[in-house]
């Protein structure tokens, strides 16, 4: 146990709901029922980078969440040249809001992890994603007893790496920067943003991609407990 840390701030896509997953498995559900010509494995290969692209995009405030929403279909569509309306995106895009939150695969070691620290530290999320959509992933996970407090960036008016939802989420958890530390998959949203905003922080590195070595990185979740 780390004794100078007495809060644990976790993002909740990519670190702890398996995000990937579990948006394959809503693709799947919706173009089985309405465009069975679409082959999952090629749409996913196209989708994904595109996927984060736009993400990033709306991160730093240059998309809108609508936006986001239906260029990422769009611009994958597109990238497999199939042709689809602009109605049929939008439908696609309410049926798979919809559809995730039915899969609630989390990343492996992820329960157990929690179980490790919960009696250890007060637990947190801060979240980028949309309140109503993380709500449900949250509770049909079975993880919303584990957490003391769940920030989102609608609450917070603004999404990480902006260092205003880090306050947000300390004021809300009533604690201390040199108290904290914040675990997520992104380097620019969740490690450099707690960074900047004068929070500890470890990069969950499941991917293994080049990081700095000065940051705290695991590629597994129980490795956690290394640090923690």
């Amino acid at each position: 146990m780390n004794t100078t840390i007495t809060d644990v701030f976790f993002d909740l896509d990519h670190t702890l709901w398996d995000f990937d997953k579990n948006s394959e498995m809503a693709f799947d559900r919706i173009f089985k029922s309405r465009f069975p010509e679409i082959k999952i494995q090629e749409f996913i290969v196209k989708y994904a980078p595109i996927n984060q692209e736009c993400w990033k995009l709306y991160q730093h405030d240059k998309i809108t969440h609508l936006e986001l929403r239906y260029n990422r279909l769009k611009f994958s569509f597109d990238a497999l040249n199939f042709k689809i309306s602009d109605q049929d995106i939008n439908q696609i895009s309410e049926d798979y809001i919809e559809f995730l939150t039915d899969n609630n695969h989390l990343f492996d070691g992820a329960i157990e992890v929690l179980e490790y620290l919960k009696p250890k530290y007060k637990l947190h999320i801060i979240t980028n994603g949309f309140a109503n959509v993380q709500d449900k992933k949250i509770s049909n996970a079975s993880l919303s007893g584990y957490f003391d407090t769940i920030t989102n960036s609608e609450l917070a008016g603004v999404k990480k790496p902006n260092s205003i939802i880090f306050d947000y989420a300390l004021n809300v958890a009533k604690a201390s920067k040199a108290n904290s530390i914040m675990i997520g998959d992104c380097l620019d949203a969740d490690v450099n943003g707690a960074l900047n905003a004068g929070l500890d922080a470890i990069f969950f590195n499941d991917k293994k991609v080049q990081a700095p070595e000065n940051i705290k990185q695991v590629n597994h979740l129980l490795e956690l407990k290394k640090y923690l």
